[in-house]
């Protein structure tokens, strides 16, 4: 009975956090125009995000309130993955610090290699070959394709 009294609750917590999310987005799009359908204003994409944010939670809410689940088919929850959240929050900060001092080659192999190494399945040489070949597509996506202006080697 407890782990399925912290499953709904842990679902409420998440609903909750959907719909608050997607309220601020729509107050904080309401201070843009919004446009129209076929002109969009800078205020509309946000306003839309809020909404689908909204409805989430909505569901989510909807979900965690509903039977569906027996409490014999509930499974256990499992402990977090402290080494993933690490290697995930590790690769982003790193992510910002050599971007700003190295450009995005170097901190996009090394976002994605740390990252990669939260997965216990992922050896030294696969992390970073996976880093390897998304700082590649990384580089030919925002780099070449949306011409974005940042730099791909900065020094210092």
């Amino acid at each position: 009975m407890q782990s399925k009294r912290s499953a709904v609750r842990r679902e409420a917590w998440a609903a909750g956090t959907m719909i608050v999310l997607g309220l601020g987005a729509i107050a904080q799009a309401s201070t843009y125009t919004l446009g129209s359908l076929d002109r969009m204003g800078p205020g509309m994409f946000p306003a839309i995000l809020g909404v689908l944010l909204v409805l989430l939670g909505l569901m989510i809410a909807k979900m965690a309130t509903s039977p569906v689940v027996a409490e014999e088919d509930a499974e256990e929850v499992a402990p977090p993955e402290w080494r993933g959240w690490g290697c995930i929050i590790g690769g982003l900060l790193s992510f910002i610090l050599i971007g700003k001092f190295g450009g995005l080659i170097p901190a996009t192999f090394v976002l994605v290699f740390i990252s990669a190494m939260g997965d216990r399945q992922h050896t030294w040489r696969s992390a970073a070959l996976l880093a390897a070949g998304v700082t590649v597509l990384g580089v030919a996506v925002f780099s070449w394709a949306l011409q974005l202006q940042f730099p791909l080697f900065r020094w210092g």
